[in-house]
């Protein structure tokens, strides 16, 4: 019975502190209005409850047969169980008070609280991230994190039609907007009745912090501003970036490039990323350190990793945003025709940063990656830019959760790894197979390198995926790890 789920989900939302017990009359009444039920009565046998997806599509699975869910694709379950679950979600001005009561005591608590919650409303849909494969491989440059993303859905090509057929709305005006907190949402928008933003201050500025509904990693963060205004890495977000780390320590933050190719999938509201995990850039060592003139004060070195990466640390906040400013004004107008790296060509600029910043220790520190996003004929998606031969692991654009060292790829890549390691163990001719045969050069290429066995065969496929994406940060890195590249490196080094 209906009554009976809904007595279910009440008991979540008490055992996962969404609902008081002020609350479990009102919260049980939302849930009766939804359903079209006018009588209750309280089912004593139910004390606990299963898992919040299980109760959910029970709910939906009563929904559709009782016509209330008019339809059951993909897209409109996610509606209609976001829409339950914004029954027993508090308020924002609950959730913002209790957040700030944790930080008072420290901020790591308020995060914790804050991250629990976000998973509890099923804002963060555990049972589809549980989904994804994940694994580590170790590489000349430290442990590189692999992930196959499996936790967003494919569209229905029902719920495709609809959304073409769907009249464009201006609200939100993105997907990272503040008024997306509590939107119901529609074909061509997720709801949002379960989501809550926490309001924060960035070197005085509006911003608010949630977290992303599909994690990559540890408690995957998203700091948006209040306003929506593209994307553009300048001074003050070095500024911001720095300010967030200091009032966040356990936390890392930074932001996508701000030009096309190399830059993030929202360049139309300025946003950053962070989160508590530790990135394999982050274990990276200087590989060289030198001096920049004027800030004697910070340490500035070279990073080994396969992208051009420039490390400073220091103390003063107001100190290390002016040398990164420095270097970010001296690499946007930097051109060296012989390491073929333009500033410009024809107006367009092809010069930009994307930064990272952390706590290391009690020191502020700043990574600040070198991107060109040039593209030519023979290279249409950009010379600094996943080489066509690698575009059968990885052929979109390298983001800052890429460049840290955590390769996000594509859905397709299960059922391929999992076609091609029957191939293989069979003996098949690859190139005959129409889903795998574009991973034919690359079998060949380390093959004869292993004695393969059905007991070895996913480890083998996962060892050389990995050096796949090693080779994707490599092109994507501006100066090459070579005697030329590193020689071209420190020419713009010298040059700050």
């Amino acid at each position: 019975m209906i009554t009976d789920l809904i007595r279910e989900l009440v008991i979540y939302g008490k055992n996962n502190g969404l609902i008081c017990e002020a609350d479990e009359v009102y919260a049980t009444n939302r849930l009766l209005e939804l359903f079209d039920v006018m009588e209750y009565e309280e089912n004593p046998e139910i004390t606990e409850s299963r898992a919040v997806c299980e109760i959910l599509e029970d709910m939906m699975t009563y929904a559709h047969e009782n016509g209330i869910m008019k339809e059951d694709t993909i897209t409109a379950k996610d509606l209609f169980d976001t829409k339950i679950m914004g029954c027993i979600t508090p308020p924002p001005s609950v959730v913002r008070a209790e957040f700030a009561k944790r930080y008072a005591e420290s901020p790591k608590e308020a995060t914790n609280y804050y991250y629990q919650f976000s998973q509890a409303t099923n804002y963060i849909r555990k049972d589809r991230i549980a989904k994804d494969e994940k694994w580590v491989t170790d590489t000349e440059y430290g442990p590189i994190d692999i992930t196959i993303n499996l936790s967003k859905p494919e569209k229905d090509p029902r719920d495709i039609a609809k959304a073409g057929q769907a009249k464009k709305s201006g609200y939100p005006a993105c997907l990272l907007c503040k008024e997306n907190e509590g939107y119901a949402g529609h074909f061509s928008h997720p709801a949002r009745q379960n989501h809550r933003v926490i309001p924060i201050k960035l070197d005085g500025q509006n911003y608010y912090l949630q977290y992303s509904p599909y994690v990559y990693y540890n408690e995957h963060c998203i700091i948006f501003n209040e306003q929506h205004i593209p994307m553009k890495i300048d001074y003050a977000v070095f500024r911001k970036l720095l300010d967030f780390v200091r009032q966040y320590p356990h936390y890392m933050a930074g932001s996508n490039a701000d030009l096309p190719i190399v830059g993030g999938s929202i360049l139309s509201h300025d946003h950053f990323q962070g989160g508590g995990y530790v990135f394999a850039m982050a274990k990276a060592d200087y590989e060289r350190k030198f001096v920049i003139p004027g800030f004697e004060s910070v340490t500035a070195g070279i990073v080994k990793w396969p992208m051009s990466v420039i490390r400073l640390q220091g103390d003063d906040m107001e100190v290390m945003a002016k040398a990164a400013d420095h270097i970010l004004t001296s690499w946007r107008a930097y051109t060296d025709a012989d390491a073929f790296i333009f500033s410009e060509t024809d107006g367009v600029p092809h010069n930009t940063i994307t930064p990272i910043a952390r706590m290391h220790g009690d020191k502020l520190e700043l990574d600040l990656v070198l991107r060109n996003n040039i593209t030519t004929e023979k290279c249409p998606w950009g010379v600094y830019h996943p080489s066509a031969d690698l575009h059968h692991i990885k052929k979109e654009n390298i983001g800052l959760i890429e460049v840290m060292g955590l390769a996000v790829l594509p859905a397709r890549l299960k059922g391929e790894m999992a076609e091609l390691s029957k191939a293989i163990l069979a003996g098949e001719d690859i190139r005959k197979n129409a889903l795998i045969e574009k991973h034919a050069d690359w079998v060949d290429s380390w093959i004869g390198n292993y004695e393969i066995t059905a007991e070895n065969i996913t480890e083998i496929l996962h060892d050389e995926i990995s050096k796949v994406f090693v080779k994707v940060l490599e092109c994507a890195g501006v100066y090459k790890r070579t005697e030329e590249g590193q020689a071209a490196f420190m020419r713009f080094v010298d040059s700050l």
